[in-house]
């Protein structure tokens, strides 16, 4: 894999063809040549100068200053982030071998930038099912790699895998999207309080100190999600009832 991701630091003249701007490279390697993308436009890096003279490359952690073309360079702002891309895009069969050696958080592409790239994707209604979906793993499968990098609570990372599963069971349906009821249970196996326990605290929660708001702000979070897979539940589930009871009581919480 070679996904590098460059960090404005500021942009020290541009006009219609490009500019020169200084950057911090925050992901992998940055080479002379690479094409980067800023939203849908492209942008190239023509030259690199570190203390004074040209080289070819440098690494995550360093700055150098370097010469774009493109019109967008001028519209580049501080810490805006640049992401390479190949001319014809990241490669579906590539990042699937990558994955499946379950590769160091350290190596490149980082777990964030690969969600993003894989998130696009596995929305684009021109590509056929079957692709979206493997995309849609790989959004996954990124976004346990996020968790795992950035740490924090399983409860404050749930949202982003949610969403993700969530679409895929939506779009595709439960037999090629994922199991909505093993999904509710791993939302609800991150509540540690009961819908009523929830409640009786929302009803005070100006009383409460912060992390108490702030972890019942947590659980509302997932409640949304819950109700979007309700439909594929079978009313005599647990998981189901258990759904239904905090949809309930999200209206009281903070």
């Amino acid at each position: 894999m070679s996904i590098a991701e460059l960090q404005v630091y500021s942009v020290e003249e541009a006009d219609v063809t490009g500019g020169v701007c200084v950057v911090r490279c925050v992901g992998g390697v940055a080479r002379a040549g690479q094409v980067y993308a800023a939203g849908e436009s492209r942008i190239t890096l023509r030259r690199i100068e570190r203390h004074g003279r040209a080289v070819g490359s440098f690494e995550a952690g360093h700055i150098a200053k370097v010469h774009l073309a493109g019109a967008v360079v001028a519209l580049l702002t501080r810490g805006q982030v640049l992401t390479s891309v190949p001319p014809d895009g990241h490669a579906l069969e590539e990042l699937e071998a990558w994955l499946a050696t379950d590769p160091p958080l350290r190596d490149e592409p980082h777990p964030r930038t690969l969600r993003v790239l894989a998130g696009v994707r596995m929305r684009d209604e021109r590509l056929p099912d079957g692709i979206r979906l493997r995309w849609g793993r790989i959004a996954l499968a990124a976004t346990h790699r996020c968790a795992r990098a950035e740490g924090g609570p399983d409860l404050l990372r749930a949202p982003e895998l949610a969403s993700v599963q969530v679409y895929l069971i939506e779009q595709f349906g439960p037999a090629r999207g994922g199991d909505p009821a093993a999904l509710c249970r791993e939302l609800l196996a991150l509540m540690d309080l009961g819908p009523d326990q929830a409640a009786a605290q929302g009803r005070v929660w100006r009383d409460l100190p912060y992390h108490r708001i702030r972890h019942l702000r947590r659980i509302k979070s997932l409640i949304p999600w819950l109700v979007l897979v309700r439909p594929h539940l079978a009313d005599a589930d647990p998981s189901a009832r258990a759904v239904d009871a905090w949809a309930a009581v999200r209206p009281e919480l903070p």
